[in-house]
């Protein structure tokens, strides 16, 4: 591999690394606080990409009921991702309302709530497939796709604001749960939820927050993906889900860090096996390179062993 390959190779990685990096922090949000592991964020990434598509195109008028607005696409695009975000918040919130909550209230075992949530994602998934049918959707380009050749490497505009995305996203998250009391709350129940009523905090509360932010970065991924590759089906979020799970576990799963380093470390290896392998064998082989990994260190990079009291 020459150096302009490997540069470039480099950059993509960074991007997908970008979105699996953003989906494994909702899951490492969640399961900080709960020790519940959301299988049904990566379809809350799909819902959100999906509700993103209706957006742009409401505001661009290609609906009958749609007002007419001379928008720029640019600003459209930002109404997007407001909306977007708030809107599968908002979803995130009602899913753990209506199936975890009741579950955790009766003092379900934590298996129950992993059955519960494969099923909320197989629900999200063929309920979309049910509503809106099998056909792809094209989502319509609000940004420039500006592309630069510097050394002979392309660099997109659109890969540009992913990754530096992603990056404000982590410090930003980091912030919130590192000095904000908010944040402290979180932490908290992680290690003694029996504890923290006790102590004046309202349990709900956080943990409604921590669905709503969590979901919050989903949508954010669904949009980013969206504009990057701009093909919605109702299944897209699988298999990236599951991904950017073994990412966060991959960093440390619990840990923001570890979710943020996770996802890039995942997209580094894909990119660079696809680099020098087939592309049928990519999962192959990144995955095993993974699990050997794992093997050697079970908690994920920044993780920590925890003793369990039976």
């Amino acid at each position: 591999m020459d150096l302009q390959s490997f540069f470039q190779n480099l950059l993509n990685a960074l991007q997908w690394g970008s979105f699996y990096a953003l989906i494994a922090l909702g899951y490492t949000l969640v399961y900080g606080v709960l020790l519940l592991i959301n299988f049904a964020h990566g379809d809350i990434f799909m819902v959100g990409a999906y509700i993103s598509f209706f957006i742009a195109t409401f505001f661009l008028g290609q609906y009958a009921f749609a007002l007419p607005m001379a928008l720029p696409n640019t600003a459209i695009f930002a109404i997007t991702l407001v909306l977007t975000m708030m809107i599968t918040a908002g979803f995130g919130v009602t899913l753990e309302r209506v199936a975890y909550r009741p579950l955790r209230r009766k003092g379900a075992s934590r298996l129950y709530v992993v059955i519960t949530a494969l099923m909320c994602g197989l629900i999200l998934e063929n309920g979309n497939l049910a509503l809106l049918g099998a056909n792809r959707r094209s989502f319509p380009e609000l940004l420039n796709n500006t592309v630069h050749v510097i050394g002979g490497v392309s660099v997109s505009s659109v890969k540009i604001l992913v990754i530096i995305t992603t990056i404000v996203v982590f410090l930003l998250l980091e912030t919130i749960v590192r000095k904000t009391k908010l944040g402290m709350a979180m932490r908290a129940i992680s290690y003694d939820r029996m504890a923290v009523p006790l102590m004046g905090i309202p349990v709900d509360t956080v943990i409604v927050f921590t669905f709503a932010l969590g979901s919050s970065m989903a949508a954010l991924a669904g949009v980013l993906f969206a504009t990057a590759y701009p093909v919605l089906e109702p299944y897209m979020g699988a298999l990236v889900g599951w991904k950017a799970f073994i990412a966060a576990v991959l960093g440390g799963i619990g840990e923001i860090r570890g979710a943020f380093v996770g996802g890039f470390l995942l997209g580094f290896v894909e990119i660079f096996v696809a680099a020098f392998f087939p592309s049928t064998l990519r999962d192959l082989i990144a995955f095993s390179i993974l699990l050997i990994f794992l093997s050697v260190k079970p908690t994920g990079i920044f993780g920590v062993a925890r003793t369990t009291k039976i």
